[in-house]
């Protein structure tokens, strides 16, 4: 019997843990899990306003850390450090290192040309849409103040921002929910606007049972 693969997920937003463990759960409930949280991420991107290379350095520290546990693969699942990331994989070829947003986006464009990205933290409206194709015109949406009510406890005030913000993206061929901390609320994104909606941690947990079911 072969033993059940490890996954290390880092997190920078504590927000982001209890979507994706609830995806695997769903999905693939065999596999092992590790949870990695640094939540001063988020912050110190917030205050200095782009990446920086101690940045990246910090990013390259935890996947070291996380390689070392005996990990098969990691996932990140906050969607505004794209290149720190890149720099984890580059560092870590051939292991699976996934940026939380990739798979959703090789999704997403399978669905239309037109893609709504909703997002509640700003940096991430700006991080994530050239990682799409050139082919397809991404609409960004930001739930203002939907983050600050998660913050500090109100999810039903998150998620009434986060649909009333959707409903601008009501012409877009699909929607895609741009962080984990906001996956719960597709159910209630597609019935206000008629749209598809695609999420971070179910397109990502699909992407790695496929690696790992190549591989094996």
């Amino acid at each position: 019997m072969t033993t059940p693969p490890r996954i290390a997920l880092i997190h920078a937003l504590k927000h982001s843990i209890a979507p994706i463990e609830a995806a695997f759960a769903t999905a693939w409930p065999e596999v092992r899990l590790m949870n990695l949280l640094d939540d001063s991420l988020s912050a110190d991107l917030a205050c200095d306003g782009a990446l920086t290379d101690a940045m990246t350095e910090r990013f390259l520290a935890l996947g070291d850390y996380a390689v070392a546990t005996g990990a098969d693969a990691i996932l990140f699942t906050c969607s505004a450090f794209g290149p720190c990331i890149e720099a984890v994989a580059a560092a870590h070829a051939p292991m699976p290192v996934l940026k939380p947003n990739e798979a959703m986006i090789e999704q997403a464009v399978t669905m239309g040309k037109r893609v709504g990205l909703l997002s509640t933290f700003p940096p991430t409206l700006v991080s994530m849409p050239p990682e799409f194709p050139a082919s397809v015109q991404i609409v960004p949406r930001l739930a203002e103040g939907a983050l600050a009510a998660l913050d500090r406890g109100d999810r039903t005030e998150h998620d009434r921002l986060i649909v009333e913000a959707s409903k601008d993206l009501r012409d877009c061929d699909v929607i895609a929910l741009a962080q984990f901390s906001i996956a719960a609320t597709a159910p209630l994104v597609a019935e206000a606007t008629g749209r598809p909606v695609v999420t971070t941690p179910d397109s990502a947990v699909q992407k790695l049972m496929k690696l790992h079911a190549a591989k094996t």
